[in-house]
C-alpha cells in the first residue's frame, strides 16, 4: 500500500508541474504578458477570480501530502473529487495552444492514472490487507 501512496504522490507531482509549466510556456507566446499587463484578457481580473484560480491551482499540491497521509476510503473520494476539479480547471481555464494541448494531455493522463490507483490498486491493497487479518484472527 505505501508503495501506491508513492506513486499517487508522483502523480499530483506530474499535475503539478505540468500546471505550472503549462503557465510559464505560455507566458513566452508573443503578447500574451502584455495583454496581461494591460488587463486586456478577455475577461476582468479580480481579487475573488485569482483567488478561485489559487485555490484550484493548491489543488494538486495539497493531494501531493494528502495522498500519502489519508486513509484509502477518504483517499479514495477525495482524490476523486480532486480530479474532477482539476480536470475542469485544466480544461475550462486553458488556451488553445500547441504547448497547452500537450501541457493538459499530460496532466489528464496522469488524473487518470491518479483515478485508477486510487480505486483498483489501493482498494486492492486493503482487501488483501483485510484477509491477511481475518487469516490471523482465524
Amino acid at each position: 500500500m505505501e508503495l501506491t501512496r508513492i506513486k499517487l504522490a508522483a502523480l499530483w507531482t506530474l499535475v503539478m508541474f505540468n500546471i505550472v509549466m503549462a503557465d510559464i510556456i505560455g507566458f513566452m507566446h508573443p503578447g500574451t504578458l502584455q495583454k496581461m499587463i494591460d488587463g486586456n484578457v478577455g475577461f476582468t481580473i479580480t481579487s475573488e477570480l485569482l483567488l478561485g484560480f489559487s485555490v484550484l491551482t493548491a489543488v494538486p499540491i495539497v493531494m501531493i501530502f494528502l495522498s500519502l497521509i489519508l486513509p484509502v476510503t477518504t483517499n479514495q473520494w477525495l482524490s476523486t473529487v480532486a480530479v474532477v476539479l482539476t480536470t475542469l480547471f485544466v480544461v475550462g481555464a486553458g488556451s488553445a495552444t500547441f504547448s497547452y494541448f500537450f501541457f493538459a494531455t499530460l496532466e489528464l493522463l496522469s488524473m487518470i492514472g491518479i483515478l485508477w490507483y486510487v480505486w483498483r490498486q489501493l482498494g486492492q491493497s486493503v482487501n488483501r490487507q483485510a484477509a491477511r487479518t481475518m487469516k490471523k484472527v482465524a
